[in-house]
């Protein structure tokens, strides 16, 4: 059983497709349709609720059940009372946070449609992957998951897409878990991104234990580069997680941030804690001020791959996942 959960990332689209690489995925038509749990969930009669909370679960066999142990942490010994009462508890106290996700997703056709359009590319580049069938929708803690990626399925935390201005992000409490460099992510244009997210480490987990911070940012390059050819329309900023202008920047001082990891002879630590301070989430890059913001070795990454595919125009998709970093990193001679 694959389970893939996605928390983060921004995202923005442009009306229209100027790249003459963007291949044409008109005729390829994947079939997607919508559940909506948390409606079904949220019109529950409380006063019946352990028999119509059965039979919910009934009409959601594999999510019904995570979603009571996995993202509600209710003890599967439990009796069944004791669980329906713990539910009850739950519907009562996101009653708020419900309303608010049914004022902004009451109609998901639009996002159902954009995912639908970023599946198209997956089986243009993938032809044999197979592709979820299915969006299920849900409220959950706002502490915990988000967007997960099970069997068959896109399983959509919508708490986490109301916007960053929603009261309950700016809360004390959630903030020990999302400070607000990350919940001011948590917007509704996040969800296809995540999902692409999602499906690009489901075909290639990430297995860089003990590899040196080089190699982990061609990795993260890499990732993000797959993820814009499957969202073509999304501006690169969403893809990263950085403000408009912490990109525009990014790029303006490109030069400054890579003689960072060369000055610093950055590029071979296997310091964890080194690594984490530049390809990890984090408010900012301390070298670079208060207004840098991290992850700042993905974008190093991320602009060393695309030097090597514009070296390497016939690599495909699946190759260039598959190729040795330290190679892309030599061939593709960066040097901003």
């Amino acid at each position: 059983m694959r389970l893939i959960i996605s928390l983060l990332l921004l995202s923005s689209f442009c009306s229209c497709r100027n790249d003459k690489n963007i291949p044409d995925v008109s005729k390829i038509n994947p079939v997607l349709s919508t559940r909506r749990f948390e409606k079904e969930l949220f019109s529950i009669d409380t006063n019946k609720l352990s028999p119509q909370l059965d039979r919910l679960l009934a009409r959601f066999p594999s999510f019904g059940e995570n979603f009571l142990t996995t993202i509600l942490n209710t003890d599967p010994k439990w009796p069944a009372d004791s669980a329906a009462a713990y539910v009850n508890g739950f519907i009562s106290t996101y009653r708020n946070v419900y309303d608010t996700a049914q004022l902004i997703f009451d109609d998901f056709s639009p996002y159902e449609k954009q995912i639908k359009e970023s599946l198209r590319f997956v089986k243009y580049y993938f032809p044999e992957y197979k592709i979820p069938r299915t969006i299920i929708t849900y409220i959950g803690p706002l502490d915990g998951f988000g967007d997960i990626l099970d069997e068959d399925a896109f399983i959509i935390g919508l708490q986490h897409h109301l916007g960053k201005k929603f009261s309950g992000y700016q809360t004390a409490w959630l903030q020990e878990t999302y400070p607000l460099y990350i919940s001011n992510r948590f917007e509704p244009g996040t969800i296809v991104i995540n999902c692409m997210k999602n499906i690009v480490n489901d075909m290639y987990p990430e297995k860089n234990e003990d590899k040196s911070l080089l190699i982990q940012m061609v990795e993260k390059g890499k990732r993000l580069y797959m993820l814009h050819k499957l969202i073509p329309d999304a501006e690169e900023y969403s893809l990263i997680g950085y403000s408009p202008l912490q990109l525009k920047e990014s790029y303006q001082h490109e030069a400054i941030i890579w003689d960072m990891f060369i000055q610093n002879n950055l590029l071979q630590s296997i310091d964890n804690n080194v690594i984490k301070n530049y390809i990890g989430e984090s408010p900012k890059t301390q070298e670079l001020g208060e207004a840098s913001p991290g992850n700042i070795g993905s974008f190093a990454g991320w602009q060393i791959v695309k030097k090597y595919m514009d070296k390497k125009t016939g690599t495909s998709l699946h190759e260039l996942m598959g190729t040795d970093p330290e190679i892309i990193f030599q061939e593709a001679k960066y040097k901003p």
